[in-house]
């Protein structure tokens, strides 16, 4: 492709809207335009990382045994009132009503519309497994659009469905698309890590997240160095701490502490490290239910690790005027001695520990030297915390340490949660009717070429993986000669002919600006031709990631970055 011709609109300043180095780098290359909030135009170049993309995730789908459909983008509202998930989604579902005034959604996902699919279709144990995948435009009416293609109200997914007709087909399914995503993100040049994760909104068993780890993610995870043990800190397993050499029980007292309402403040009055402190953290768990959660001082609570040893849905801190119902200390001052009528559990960290600091159940009041089972009793214990750095590995017991990821492919394990629900049976060797097993598999295409960007990027620009760059060589004219051009248009010609995607710079501008656009569009390859070059039958070919330059004979040009392509594609 030649720029002369192209639809290429580089900027030359940063956007102030754009907050992380993918968001800025894509809007200046010209690859994406904002069109309303989380909503994008994809650009040619934009249009073609989005394509390469796809094509490696169809060749390793197809690959994997799946099959590719197309479903609606709409869905009736009846088949989510199936699932319960009609209520369940929330504000994020898009929600429409047509001329008959009957209720459609636009589809954040597509496990209703599949499901129905098979039980319309699929009768015989005799057809499965079966997978089906689609790569289409999914909506979601996020709170907060942001960071571009990161989070998008507007966005390019592949979903993949399987069934089976029992727990180990299912496995094996699960296994298959999980080697799947990892064909993927290497394919496409990411560095990334499977990560254990909650199943959210999608319910299910289990779930693996795939991470490319990124320092602007807005994930954390925690991961063995020893091990390639990795989870989400919101489902890593934290079990049973070890108790230390049991202390001498102190007595218990109680000490002033005005107008301390956080831990911070406490630890800094009583001259103790936050580690002594436990805090007493009151949830909503019903209408008039409220439950007491032990947490740790240094440690943050992991509201979605409650929710799942509770068994409920949602789960909100209670309102002041809930806790003075049932308490009679303000905020900051609550603690689990002299509760009643509440339910108290306990972290695994704080079953552990003896002589600690607990709030004073009235104003201004904290206590010294609370021990369980003498001073208050809990009624159960449990990982209630989120994971950090530092924390035992499940696997080896060995330090974890913390990363930053985004989140580009998420693998689920269902079960049999829609398939029940909708009736998705089959009917087995001996004739009986059994709900099918299901998997669901989806990967964010944009979020891929965004993670991509976060990755492989420096001060001038971005430097494109081979296998998802728009482009593979920037031809770089830097004389107007009549020589020059004609080198170049040969050159052009050649390498299209040998397959090689080519974007020649053919303007009528300034050498600066030329090497200042090669450098921020990030082709892997640029080959420069100039006067000087030629003079000595030479071109400049910079391989743009690592900056090193190489003079190749005129004659061997084509073929050099032929064979260099290959060698690392």
């Amino acid at each position: 492709m030649r720029m002369s011709q192209s639809f290429i609109p580089t900027m030359r300043q940063d956007p102030g809207e754009a907050e992380v180095v993918s968001h800025r780098l894509m809007l200046r290359t010209g690859m994406i335009r904002k069109v309303a909030a989380g909503i994008y135009s994809y650009l040619p170049l934009g249009l073609r990382a989005i394509r390469k993309v796809e094509n490696i995730i169809r060749e390793e789908m197809n690959r994997a045994g799946a099959q590719e459909v197309l479903l609606p983008v709409l869905s009736p509202a009846e088949l989510w009132q199936e699932t319960g998930r009609w209520d369940f989604y929330g504000k994020e579902l898009f929600r429409i009503r047509d001329r008959h005034e009957r209720d459609f959604c636009l589809g954040p996902t597509h496990e209703e519309v599949i499901t129905d699919l098979f039980r319309r279709e699929v009768r015989s144990y005799r057809q499965l497994p079966l997978t089906m995948y689609q790569i289409q435009t999914k909506f979601r009416d996020e709170i907060r659009p942001r960071f571009g293609l990161m989070r998008g109200r507007e966005f390019i997914m592949k979903d993949a469905y399987s069934f089976d007709q029992d727990e180990t087909g299912a496995k094996h399914s699960y296994q298959g698309m999980y080697d799947a995503y990892c064909r993927i993100f290497t394919r496409t040049g990411l560095k990334f890590r499977p990560v254990e994760a909650d199943t959210g909104l999608i319910g299910g068993i289990s779930s693996h997240e795939f991470m490319v780890l990124a320092n602007t993610g807005e994930e954390l995870i925690v991961y063995d160095p020893s091990s390639q043990y990795a989870a989400n800190v919101e489902r890593a397993h934290l079990g049973p701490a070890e108790s230390a050499t049991p202390e001498t029980h102190d007595m218990l007292e109680k000490v002033s502490t005005p107008n301390a309402t956080s831990v911070e403040d406490v630890c800094t009055l009583l001259k103790v490290p936050l580690t002594r402190l436990v805090k007493t953290l009151l949830y909503q768990t019903g209408k008039k239910d409220i439950t007491a959660i032990l947490i740790r001082g240094d440690h943050q609570a992991n509201e979605i690790k409650i929710q799942r040893f509770l068994g409920i849905h949602e789960l909100n801190l209670a309102t002041p005027d809930l806790v003075s119902q049932f308490t009679s200390a303000p905020l900051g001052f609550v603690g689990p001695i002299g509760l009643s009528n509440i339910r108290v559990l306990a972290d695994y960290a704080v079953a552990a520990m003896d002589n600690f600091i607990v709030g004073g159940n009235e104003p201004d009041t904290h206590y010294l030297n609370a021990n369980l089972n003498r001073d208050f009793r809990i009624d159960g214990s449990g990982d209630f915390r989120q994971a950090q750095a530092g924390d035992p590995s499940p696997i080896t017991g060995n330090p974890m340490e913390t990363a930053r990821g985004i989140e580009v492919g998420h693998v689920f394990m269902l079960g049999t949660k829609y398939s029940e629900q909708m009736g998705a049976t089959f009917l087995d060797a001996q004739g009986h009717s059994l709900p099918a097993i299901m998997g669901c598999y989806g990967i964010g295409v944009g979020r891929t070429v965004a993670s991509a960007v976060e990755q492989n990027h420096d001060e001038k620009g971005i430097c494109w993986p081979i296998p998802i760059a728009p482009f593979q060589i920037h031809i770089v004219t830097v004389s107007t000669s009549e020589q020059t051009q004609k080198v170049a248009d040969q050159l052009y010609l050649d390498c299209c002919s040998q397959g090689l995607e080519v974007l020649m710079d053919d303007r009528n501008e300034r050498g600066g600006v030329k090497f200042n656009d090669a450098d921020l569009l990030g082709m892997p390859y640029q080959i420069v031709i100039g006067d000087k070059g030629l003079a000595r039958n030479a071109l400049e070919i910079k391989d743009r990631k690592s900056g090193q330059k190489t003079d190749v004979p005129l004659s061997q040009a084509c073929q050099w970055i032929h064979d260099k392509i290959n060698e690392n594609s």
